[in-house]
């Protein structure tokens, strides 16, 4: 990124990180009715025997969105007094506000629930690895499991043996159950939403295809969720919505590495996206701006258009912190393809 373009850059992002403090591991939101952003972006320091294992758990984030805001920092040992930008502002997903939805892209689940209208859930979330996909759609809570015992399919338990690990047909509930306490099943066979007993795994791609989730995540869904609530499964990468003052804000996320290897999700792709949100609502876009968060995402919602309520900005505080959000994006590496 050249100098003119960053100067460019932190002209247009400065209004939108300011850095608020919020509950730590705040799961709870209030769902706006008049756009479509919730929380704030934090920056903390770090402390000597913290890690982005610890951090995202004690702030509701996962490993995989905390090293994408803080490219330059390292994962396992940021260090005593280390600034580390927590990633808890959201573009809300493009699809129904009701139930469950799962941002496989995001790594991350939205519960919207039909007895608080008012309110939006949103955790940190495991998938399936590359050749364990988690698959897309639309399905329902069809049951509910507490202390569930786990059945391991044979391809599972082939994999295990290959390894040297044989795995009983059955596994007990206790500390080696991997489904952890708490099992929501779904209506697609064979996968569920469920705790675990490998919490430092939660934000990763790393499970047989289920949503796994913290153990106290899950425990407080497991409690709202009721038997029929539905559940849909996307893919969006690129997540467009306006914000309280009324920019067409961008929230970008690495594809899944297989995607990327295929050259899905191009620049292309994200045209097509700002052009279908606007299309009703018409404003000038930078397409500069876009992108070159396309090309290095952060994971963090940043402006594409003019603010239409320059009194809703946020506070000029803001301007202290984008230097450390410049630093992040010019030393992180591009994960998008180019198009054809």
């Amino acid at each position: 990124m050249g100098s003119m373009q960053k100067q460019r850059f932190v002209s247009l992002i400065a209004p939108i990180l300011a850095f608020v403090g919020l509950p730590a591991g705040a799961a709870e939101y209030v769902l706006p009715k008049e756009h479509d952003m919730i929380g704030e972006v934090q920056r903390i320091t770090a402390r000597h025997e913290d890690t982005f294992v610890k951090i995202g758990r004690r702030y509701g984030v996962g490993y995989e969105e905390l090293k994408l805001a803080n490219p330059t920092v390292d994962a396992w040992l940021p260090g005593e007094g280390t600034e580390v930008v927590v990633p808890t502002r959201f573009v809300l997903p493009r699809a129904p506000r009701e139930g469950i939805v799962v941002n496989i892209a995001e790594l991350r689940l939205y519960y919207f629930p039909k007895d608080q209208p008012e309110k939006v859930y949103t955790y940190p979330i495991s998938i399936g690895r590359m050749e364990w996909g988690t698959p897309l759609g639309k399905t329902t809570i069809v049951a509910k499991a507490e202390n569930p015992s786990w059945y391991p399919p044979e391809s599972i338990r082939k994999e295990h043996a290959e390894r040297g690990d044989i795995l009983p047909r059955v596994v007990p509930p206790g500390p080696d159950n991997p489904l952890g306490k708490h099992a929501l099943r779904l209506g697609l066979p064979g996968y569920l939403i469920h705790g675990t007993n490998r919490p430092s795994g939660v934000g990763m791609r790393v499970t047989h295809g289920c949503i796994r989730m913290f153990p106290e995540d899950i425990e407080a869904l497991f409690k709202m969720v009721p038997i029929g609530t539905p559940v849909r499964i996307v893919n969006q990468p690129f997540k467009l919505g306006w914000s309280e003052n009324g920019a067409l804000t961008l929230e970008v996320h690495p594809p899944l590495e297989e995607e990327a290897e295929s050259g899905m999700w191009t620049l292309t792709d994200l045209t097509r996206e700002i052009v279908a949100v606007t299309e009703e609502s018409f404003t000038e876009i930078d397409w500069d701006q876009a992108e070159s968060l396309m090309r290095n995402p952060l994971g963090v919602p940043f402006p594409v258009s003019p603010a239409i309520d320059r009194d809703a900005d946020e506070p000029d505080e803001a301007a202290e912190t984008l230097e450390v959000a410049m630093r992040e994006t010019a030393g992180a590496t591009e994960h998008f393809a180019d198009d054809a």
